[in-house]
């Protein structure tokens, strides 16, 4: 019984989100696969389908989907994308990348956090690459990386990650309260493009 009343709830927060923007088949599909009330807080669970963020704890998150909807969207995630997420969280948004056909290498600073999103996500059937660390620092042993997404707002495009991209790869960033979509174009050139507003929890330095 409780299956079928999340089922329908996803089937109804991705109509909400079809209204919204203009996401495509592929992404709305992935929004509507991911059990988004098994990443939260037992005392929120009935509002697991609001396109609302909640708090999870350590003073993050779990995104709004519709955020993590427009952010994969901006990926352009083709099946076996190798993707650098900065900021795991909840694990929310990593299960739609998986959902959407990534390899995910993910990587989240707060110890608590991650220690409960490594547990979690394979108890729920999704398996990415999880590391407690930097995000401003990436993940240079494993790139390049055909995409990477940032889910913390930053100071500034950090060069690291430009560095782990591949030639003609994407980065989606917050920077502030601005979305970028970064292209590299060469080993020492980069299109910017600012998509939009947005509202993120500071990406800071180093581990916790």
């Amino acid at each position: 019984m409780h299956q079928l009343k999340y089922a329908a709830r996803r089937k109804e927060l991705v109509e909400i989100l079809a209204m919204k923007g203009n996401f495509s088949t592929h992404v709305l599909q992935a929004i509507g696969k991911v059990p988004r009330h098994l990443f939260m807080d037992k005392t929120l669970i009935e509002f697991a389908y609001e396109d609302k963020a909640f708090p999870i704890g350590s003073n993050q998150t779990i995104s709004q989907p519709y955020t993590v909807a427009y952010q994969s969207e901006l990926l352009n995630i083709q099946k076996g994308d190798k993707v650098l997420e900065i900021g795991t969280g909840s694990g929310y948004q990593s299960a739609v990348l998986v959902e959407l056909g990534a390899q995910v290498f993910s990587i989240e600073r707060q110890k608590v956090l991650f220690h409960h999103t490594y547990s979690l996500l394979p108890e729920i059937g999704y398996r990415i690459r999880m590391f407690h660390g930097d995000g401003y620092v990436g993940l240079p042993k494993y790139a390049p990386f055909d995409k990477i997404i940032v889910t913390a707002s930053a100071e500034e495009i950090p060069q690291e990650l430009i560095q782990q991209l591949k030639i003609g790869g994407i980065m989606v960033i917050p920077v502030g309260n601005t979305m970028f979509k970064v292209t590299k174009l060469t080993d020492t050139t980069t299109e910017k493009i600012e998509v939009d507003n947005c509202a993120f929890v500071p990406m800071l330095r180093g581990i916790n």
